[in-house]
């Protein structure tokens, strides 16, 4: 058993923030580890716990996007070792259900318990606080300086990679770079536009861009990650999804785009057609976004989706495969080819998790990332 402290939301959905306190973390089990975390990314998901984008969570100990360095293994685990570098992947991967003997390790079976809150080995806490057991948000809880995870959540990686960065591809870039290199398919000289410049898009743009996009339009309605949206690749930006309707007709002489990806804070139903309509002839829209568990109404123009080929794909966790595409993203960062510290925009302690998240809200973040330690 060990004591530290973490950041908790006791009331999903009500909008009252974390609070930071004294938690117990228990021992691992055969198949878990414990990592001393650097860093955690302040990731919008983890706000959708408190907003009520997700519904029905018990309390939960935030965080889903970190890295660190192993301390302890349990008597099962065999690919890793106390000392190890590693990213902790949001969703796991078991090897053997049909999606990932398929190659889709993004959609394992064992996603069915991310927000369960209890551990994939016995269904049990592995947080307590304040006498009860509290879950962990996708099964890691990164928002304290340890974490007990499965090693089905756990990805080694090279040693010369600042650990804080390396905790952004945790989630955040892996998503956006996947959803537009791999769901979106991005191809030499293609016409992309990310609707919704954040932590996602912004990574959306560099996937666009190393997919070698010929014009890649961010929009965003704030002009200061449109600004920054130039910095990771985009060609041009607009400030609504109406003025990029005008700009990429501009650009294509009328064809649109072909891939489009939507990485807005929240999906909503009735921006789908506008979306869409910024596509082409078999252009592809991919919905990174999360849209609220209730939501089962969309704008959709049926007749020009059937008669213009057009697709719309879900996107989750940028289709990758994350023992390939996380280490493959930091070997790129090594080389230049991919921007991770640009993305940091603000650095927090665990005790400022709240004011992080107020800036997100308030648009003055690419990326917030609390730092534990330098490791």
């Amino acid at each position: 058993m060990r004591t530290t402290r973490g950041a908790i939301c006791w009331e999903p959905g009500a909008g009252k923030g974390w609070a930071v306190e004294d938690i117990e973390l228990g021992d691992p089990r055969p198949d878990e580890v414990v990592v001393k975390l650097a860093a955690s990314g302040l990731c919008h998901s983890d706000d959708h716990i408190d907003s009520g984008v997700y519904v029905g969570l018990d309390p939960m100990l935030g965080g889903h996007e970190g890295a660190g360095v192993v301390e302890e293994v349990g008597s099962a685990v065999t690919g890793l070792a106390p000392g190890d570098h590693v990213v902790l992947a949001f969703i796991p991967s078991c090897g053997r259900c049909f999606s990932c003997v398929s190659g889709r390790t993004h959609l394992c079976d064992l996603g069915a318990h991310l927000f369960g809150g209890v551990a994939l080995s016995d269904r049990t806490h592995r947080v307590t606080a304040r006498g009860r057991g509290v879950g962990t948000m996708c099964l890691l809880g990164t928002f304290a300086p340890y974490a007990v995870v499965n090693e089905a959540n756990v990805v080694k990686i090279r040693e010369d990679v600042p650990l804080e960065k390396a905790a952004l591809v945790g989630c955040g870039v892996t998503t956006g770079w996947g959803s537009a290199f791999h769901t979106a398919g991005t191809e030499p000289g293609d016409t992309v536009v990310v609707v919704g410049a954040g932590g996602i898009g912004m990574n959306a743009v560099q996937g666009a861009r190393y997919a070698g996009a010929r014009d890649i339009v961010a929009v965003d309605t704030v002009e200061f990650k449109r600004d920054r949206a130039k910095v990771f690749g985009a060609t041009h930006t607009a400030a609504s999804v109406a003025e990029a309707f005008e700009l990429v007709r501009e650009l294509t002489r009328g064809t649109m785009a072909q891939r489009v990806v939507l990485t807005t804070s929240t999906a909503d139903g009735a921006l789908i057609e506008p979306c869409l309509q910024l596509a082409g002839k078999r252009g592809v829209l991919v919905i990174t976004a999360i849209a609220p568990g209730d939501q089962l109404k969309v704008d959709l123009d049926l007749f020009t989706l059937t008669c213009y080929e057009k697709q719309i794909r879900g996107g989750l966790f940028g289709s990758a495969n994350p023992r390939i595409d996380i280490p493959r993203l930091l070997d790129l960062y090594a080389e230049g080819e991919l921007k991770l510290d640009e993305l940091v925009t603000a650095t927090y302690t665990l005790d400022e998790v709240n004011q992080g998240y107020r800036d997100m809200l308030d648009g003055r973040n690419v990326r917030g990332l609390i730092r534990y330690a330098d490791l």
